[in-house]
């Protein structure tokens, strides 16, 4: 809620069913569990929904430890309707399985529930209009480890400028939570070179679920 709270806003207009609403930024925090945060999610009727196939929420065990935070969905997680599915998703599972961990003992969600066209960036409205969402999302979840992936997610949950090669490697924390920042799959795929430095905060993400005890 940080983004709007900054402009001093109280109120977001949302489209539900294509009328426009005022939604109280409070009455979001006043979903007490996932389902309904869920349900709420569906309902919103932005121009990104309208031309998705599905509503892309989470995936996994939200009892875990660890919430995967990525950018927001491709083709093949629209498709789908799960989050890192793709190719990117692929990497994603061998990285966690490199450093002992199943994908199955992680909760994977973004920051955007759509899929923008063509794969582009979200908007900054666009993040902006689900960041609220994805705070209770957060605070629902209550991980004991945020592993934020790509600028995007970085910039977006700790409110940064600073970009995800500065951020990364660093000692990070959101609302108490440990957050390990790093690069997105995608951008992985497209620069091998940098998979070793991606390994190493995967390795610093193990040393800080062991040190937590799960």
């Amino acid at each position: 809620m940080r983004w709007y709270k900054h402009f001093g806003l109280d109120y977001v207009f949302l489209r539900h069913d294509c009328n426009i609403q005022q939604v109280p930024l409070s009455s979001i925090s006043h979903f007490s569990n996932l389902d309904d945060l869920r349900r709420a999610i569906c309902e919103l009727n932005c121009p990104l929904r309208r031309m998705s196939k599905n509503t892309v929420i989470s995936d996994g065990s939200p009892g875990s430890g660890i919430m995967v935070i990525g950018e927001a969905p491709g083709q093949e997680e629209d498709e789908q309707g799960k989050p890192f599915v793709g190719q990117s998703g692929q990497l994603l599972d061998n990285m966690l399985k490199a450093v002992g961990i199943k994908r199955s003992d992680v909760y994977i969600s973004n920051v955007v529930f759509w899929r923008p066209p063509g794969n582009r960036t979200p908007s900054v409205d666009e993040i902006a209009m689900c960041m609220p969402y994805v705070e209770r999302h957060i605070m629902l979840v209550n991980p004991k480890i945020l592993l934020l992936l790509g600028g995007v997610a970085v910039k977006a949950v700790l409110d940064t400028s600073e970009s995800i090669s500065r951020i990364r490697g660093r000692k990070n924390e959101y609302k108490g939570i440990n957050v390990v920042a790093t690069f997105h799959p995608a951008y992985l795929l497209r620069s091998p070179g940098q998979k070793q430095v991606a390994f190493r905060d995967f390795i610093q993400l193990k040393r800080q679920l062991t040190a937590l005890h799960f």
